[in-house]
């Protein structure tokens, strides 16, 4: 009887980082982290919505080297848990919704071309550009939106105040242009990007901001209670001294009556 041996191919691999430090500048990574950050807050209470960044979404099965890492990322339908990378076959097929490119001239090829033609193609509803250093793109904010097959530019709105915007639908929200933060360390003509819920017209806080916000809170909490112990303080002192005004009056009339004289 013939022996029949089988090749057992090696598993293949999908890597989660590609090995090669992260080498940004400040204002790009302070920028990738503030996105993902701000966004997961706001959908954390939304088991299908995930968020994330600088993370490989594989999107061919059986071909690691068809894969995307955008800077930002959000993708509706699947479920939001932590994940070493994202591979669409696992996923229902689902690919990011919507995408944001911290973007600067040393991207600026991938970023203008080669990123927007990929996304196009796996159907990316939203292609959002920012430059945090103002290095080529004026306004630094652009976005557009999938139609039929290409992207087609959203228009950039101004605020009541003048702040320049960009709706996105499909995170509801607006991407808003800033004077510039000192704390970011920007370029004195960098605006800085936040992003706005317009149905409260409240700006999406990162956990720093809501920690300092916290803070604020309790100091003005602790300065009000302040002024109310000193104005008891002085409601109390108050009728101490009417208390024993008084009590001097009563003495008084006590000590008249005894001498036979009417206090009335």
């Amino acid at each position: 009887m013939a022996e029949t041996t089988g090749l057992i191919s090696d598993p293949i691999l999908y890597p989660d980082s590609d090995g090669q430090p992260m080498t940004e500048s400040d204002a790009t990574r302070d920028y990738l982290l503030y996105c993902v950050e701000v966004l997961r807050l706001y959908f954390k209470g939304r088991s299908n919505v995930y968020v994330s960044g600088n993370l490989f979404v594989y999107y061919e099965e059986g071909n690691p080297k068809a894969a995307i890492s955008p800077d930002v990322f959000v993708i509706f339908g699947v479920s939001n848990r932590k994940r070493r990378s994202y591979k669409t076959w696992q996923e229902g097929g689902k690919l990011p919704n919507f995408v944001l490119e911290v973007t600067s001239r040393s991207t600026k090829r991938q970023d203008e071309v080669e990123k927007p033609r990929l996304y196009a193609s796996l159907g990316v509803q939203e292609y959002f550009q920012y430059d945090p250093t103002a290095d080529y793109l004026n306004p630094q904010l652009r976005g557009a939106q999938l139609v039929d097959g290409t992207y087609q530019p959203l228009p950039l709105a101004s605020t009541a105040a003048g702040l320049p915007y960009i709706h996105s639908a499909v995170l509801g929200l607006d991407l808003q242009l800033h004077p510039p933060y000192p704390e970011l360390g920007l370029a004195p003509a960098a605006q800085a990007l936040r992003f706005y819920d317009p149905q409260t017209g409240t700006k999406l806080l990162s956990r720093d901001e809501l920690e300092q916000l916290r803070e604020a809170l309790q100091e003005e909490n602790g300065l009000i209670q302040q002024d109310r112990d000193a104005a008891q303080q002085e409601r109390d002192a108050a009728q101490q001294e009417r208390d024993a005004a008084q009590q001097r009056a009563e003495t008084l009339a006590a000590r008249l009556r005894e001498l036979g004289i009417d206090p009335e």
